[in-house]
């Protein structure tokens, strides 16, 4: 039963390409029109065709993480490839929908973050060891999307060509009180503080960034002018002038966005800019993979520019820009990918084999979603008055400084 089933599932989601699968019984089953590099998968575990029926995304990325699903060469690329480019292309057959629709009316219960989940949830992932993120991130321990501002850039100079192109939306003058939600390790906030002059208060949950945030505060002799609390950013009080948040938004949940965005409005001046910057699907709501959800980032979700704007025009903030990065996530995780598998036998040494063919599956899936599935980066510029940045982007790129982000960047 659950063979014939998988059987169907495979006839209508691969039709291009080249694919086999050798099931646990030893039969093989070919699909697509031929086209393309062959890609062939192993099934040896027979409980494998149920459980990739009834939840694919999750089944087949456990499969591969406990080496009971093997693809010739070890071809992950290739193998995600044709499943992503097919599932965009054709959907799920008729027999799947109502499993999916069940999905995503769940949703809501899956990215209820109240604050002591939000800490659980980070925790999960940000407090893994530090080693880990050292090899593969760059030396700043930039972990959200670059700005290859120029195709050769190193990733150490896209991340800085990042976080100068933020400092310009944000318009940041010396003295100037910048809140940083979501500081991560301190890259952001301590940038803004010595190459701007900002008083920077930054806010993380996660024990493992606060704690190496304000070593590095300390280290550097911004400690005076860059701080970082160990706060839900729903219990920060006080007037800003300026609010960043770069890759925190995807874990805040629609729930909740309402109460975020009336938050941003409460802490702003009223001349005041925020800058929220955030992974987004260029396609209708959806839901997060199971796998991510299970495996990397509980609680997240990649929203959809609609549901972002439903949320916040009720909260009396201007949006004053929007920009739509689209491949320079691909490119970033293509970087940490390479970096990862590098270094694969030290993350071997920190946790186990099974862990790296985890977070390789992430990191190669992640790639290949903004590659060929609709997910993007939104950049939103906002402000509770419409004059408070230029009425263009010229501001953005001097004609005095053509070169500007790759000078910044250097």
């Amino acid at each position: 039963m659950w063979t014939t089933a998988l059987d169907r599932l495979l006839t209508h989601l691969m039709r291009t390409g080249d694919f086999s699968l050798t099931y646990p019984d030893g039969s093989t089953r070919r699909c697509g029109d031929g086209r393309g590099p062959s890609v062939a998968v192993r099934l040896t575990d027979p409980a494998l065709p149920r459980k990739i029926v009834l939840n694919p995304e999750l089944a087949v990325g456990e499969a591969y993480m406990d080496g009971t699903l093997s693809i010739d060469d070890d071809d992950l690329y290739g193998f995600l490839s044709l499943a992503i480019g097919n599932s965009r292309d054709h959907g799920q057959p008729w027999f799947r929908r109502p499993l999916d629709a069940l999905r995503h009316a769940g949703r809501y219960v899956q990215q209820f973050n109240p604050i002591s989940r939000a800490r659980q949830n980070v925790a999960h992932h940000y407090d893994l060891s530090g080693e880990l993120y050292d090899l593969f991130l760059d030396d700043d321990r930039q972990y959200s999307c670059a700005y290859f501002a120029r195709p050769d850039m190193t990733l150490e100079q896209a991340q800085a060509a990042k976080k100068h192109h933020i400092a310009a939306k944000l318009r940041i003058e010396p003295g100037m009180r910048v809140l940083d939600i979501g500081c991560g390790w301190g890259g952001m906030g301590l940038t803004l503080a010595r190459d701007y002059g900002a008083d920077v208060t930054g806010v993380t949950l996660s024990q493992e960034q606060h704690a190496l945030a304000n070593a590095r505060a300390e280290k550097t002799g911004l400690s005076d002018r860059a701080r970082f609390l160990l706060r839900d950013y729903r219990h920060v009080t006080g007037k800003f002038d300026r609010i960043v948040s770069v890759g925190m938004f995807e874990h805040v949940g629609v729930p909740h966005y309402g109460a975020y965005f009336s938050k941003v409005h409460d802490l702003l001046t009223d001349d005041g800019v925020a800058l929220i910057h955030t992974i987004g699907r260029a396609r209708p709501p959806g839901s997060t993979s199971p796998f991510i959800a299970k495996y990397i980032f509980p609680g997240g979700y990649v929203p959809a520019l609609s549901e972002v704007m439903r949320a916040l025009e009720p909260h009396a903030l201007w949006t004053l820009d929007i920009e739509v990065w689209r491949l320079h996530y691909a490119e970033t995780l293509k970087h940490w990918h390479d970096r990862f598998m590098a270094n694969a036998d030290k993350a071997a040494a920190l946790y186990d084999d099974r862990f790296v063919r985890m977070w390789r599956y992430y990191l190669v899936a992640c790639e290949l979603m903004f590659r060929l599935n609709y997910q993007v980066v939104f950049q939103l510029q906002l402000s509770p008055r419409q004059d408070t940045v230029p009425l263009t982007r010229d501001y953005l790129y001097p004609a005095s400084q053509t070169d500007w982000h790759v000078q910044a960047a250097e």
